[in-house]
């Protein structure tokens, strides 16, 4: 009776800290945009540059005159992915792992008296699947016209490429970079 008991507390504290070791906490609420700290604006957006590159989105475009840096659509990482931190917690993992979700992350740098302002706009879409046609029963089938064609393929295929629906920001993921970024301009 103790032995099962004992088994049973430690596969208890096995599958606890499973469940939450590899997913990040709820970052804490900070202002968009925030203030730091800093003179050479190219060590600034290098650090900016980096801190983006850290949740593994690609750089698209960045433009230092406007002080705009915008990123790839990087698909949402799910449950199996902890080393991805686009997906913000627990909700957000299981959101991508049982539906497509792709994010956008563009970042402003402004300069102001004794620093910069950094701001984080993160947008998040869900893919838009069309209901298959061509899945249906019948639906890749031979056409019922008896009259002559030159086409030798009869089997109709889908053209339409798939959507995306736009769910608007993500104010987990803009938290934690802002967090982030606050945390790389710390040192």
């Amino acid at each position: 009776m103790n032995r099962n008991l004992i088994n049973f507390i430690m596969l208890c504290m096995l599958c606890t800290g499973c469940a939450s070791g590899g997913f990040q906490a709820a970052p804490s609420a900070l202002s968009n945009p925030v203030q730091i700290s800093g003179t050479n604006q190219d060590m600034v957006w290098e650090r900016v540059v980096d801190t983006i590159h850290n949740y593994k989105f690609a750089i698209a475009r960045e433009n230092k005159l406007d002080g705009r840096i915008e990123t790839d659509y990087k698909v949402g990482a799910n449950l199996l992915e902890p080393w991805h931190g686009d997906s913000v917690g627990f909700d957000n993992r299981l959101e991508s792992s049982l539906q497509s979700i792709r994010r956008r992350v563009f970042v402003s740098v402004t300069p102001v008296e004794g620093g910069y302002l950094l701001g984080v706009e993160a947008f998040k879409e869900i893919e838009d699947v069309p209901t298959q046609t061509s899945s249906a029963p019948g639906g890749a089938t031979f056409l019922q016209d008896l009259s002559l064609r030159r086409d030798l393929n009869l089997v109709k295929q889908r053209s339409d490429t798939p959507g995306w629906i736009p769910l608007g920001r993500d104010p987990a993921l803009e938290q934690d970079i802002l967090d982030s970024l606050q945390v790389a301009f710390a040192n």
